[in-house]
């Protein structure tokens, strides 16, 4: 039965396929709920670096698949938004924004 940090952990290891840069580090996780009586369902809220990202629906099936391989998930969904829009200069690691030369 994974926490939430478990979970922020276990999607850290999951690259942005055209970045080749981890999800959480570039800000793309929004948030992680774990609910249920023994924190079973996890839902993951995220974006996209673009509206228009056509690896998309591959992508989210790439975050499904990490937190449904954690022990103790029954149910994993990942709900995309683009509120409020990615802006990697606010919402991304020190690190990757000097990888993608914002600093």
């Amino acid at each position: 039965m994974p926490t939430q940090e478990q979970v922020f952990e276990a999607l850290k290891e999951v690259e942005d396929p055209e970045l080749h840069m981890g999800i959480v580090d570039l800000g793309l996780v929004y948030g992680v709920d774990v609910e249920g009586p023994a924190n079973e369902n996890v839902t993951v809220t995220m974006t996209l670096t673009s509206p228009m990202c056509p690896v998309g629906p591959m992508f989210k099936e790439s975050v499904e698949t990490k937190v449904r391989s954690m022990e103790g998930v029954a149910k994993a969904n990942v709900e995309i938004t683009f509120t409020p829009p990615w802006d990697p200069r606010t919402m991304a690691s020190d690190d990757v924004k000097v990888l993608l030369g914002i600093w």
